[in-house]
């Protein structure tokens, strides 16, 4: 890993307005709408309620830094940069683990304004390990995302990624239960989300404050890596046949 490249790369992801809008400020405006509007502080159980709508909120963020990550790349590949970073001593795998920890760094944005915003104005307050449960269970959780994002970006185009990964982003967190509780879902979707890897994201956090969604710890470890497996050899067979072409 070249930290110089990783550092260039952060730096990047920051400067762009796509990433402050859906990263940073998307996730918070919304988090602060569905706990006002879903649950009033009157409600029993409103706490509870706004710690849930908190993680959804916290998962939307990392996945929107992961489509983020994967439309530069796409820009990147069209631009022939890959094709000059082979000329270089960075080699494929630092390009694409820089590529991938920089989605990952891109998004604790989400992971601390939005539970600060919790602790602060909805009086969300938790014991240290539900909130280290909650943190390191969706940053490490949205390995599978970022690796998603990677693999949009290295078989889109700039002008597709758009389109294409705000309905991977939408689509996943919807039938995922980013958008609306799983427990409210026909049984039918309720199967579908399984199939989702938000679903799983968001089953390593939910105990940490709500008995409901209870997800196997083991089950969602297996289910996140076997996501993570197939779509990081993907990313890794697909720019080995671009370096194949030049």
């Amino acid at each position: 890993m070249n930290p110089a490249y990783l550092v260039a790369e952060i730096r990047r992801l920051l400067r762009s307005p796509r990433f402050l809008i859906f990263v940073v400020a998307f996730p918070v405006l919304m988090f602060l709408l569905q706990a006002n509007v879903f649950t009033k502080a009157s409600d029993p159980g409103h706490v509870q309620v706004v710690a849930a709508v908190m993680i959804n909120m916290m998962a939307f963020g990392t996945f929107a830094a992961a489509t983020t990550n994967g439309t530069r790349l796409a820009v990147e590949r069209a631009g022939g940069w890959q094709r000059q970073l082979r000329l270089t001593p960075l080699s494929g795998m630092s390009y694409l683990g820089g590529k991938a920890l920089a989605g990952m760094l891109a998004g604790l944005p989400a992971l601390i304004l939005v539970p600060l915003l919790a602790a602060l104005t909805q009086g969300v307050h938790l014991g240290p390990e539900a909130w280290l449960r909650i943190v390191a269970g969706i940053w490490l959780g949205t390995i599978p995302l970022v690796l998603l994002g990677l693999v949009l970006g290295q078989f889109g185009t700039p002008e597709s990624m758009q389109p294409v990964s705000m309905i991977v982003m939408l689509g996943m967190g919807f039938l995922g239960g980013l958008w609306i509780p799983v427990e409210s879902m026909p049984s039918w979707m309720h199967d579908v989300a399984q199939l989702m890897p938000t679903y799983w994201v968001i089953g390593l956090a939910r105990p940490a404050v709500t008995s409901e969604m209870l997800v196997g710890f083991p089950a969602a470890v297996a289910v996140l890596g076997a996501w993570s497996v197939v779509l990081g050899t993907l990313v890794i067979r697909r720019y080995r046949k671009d370096s194949a072409r030049v």
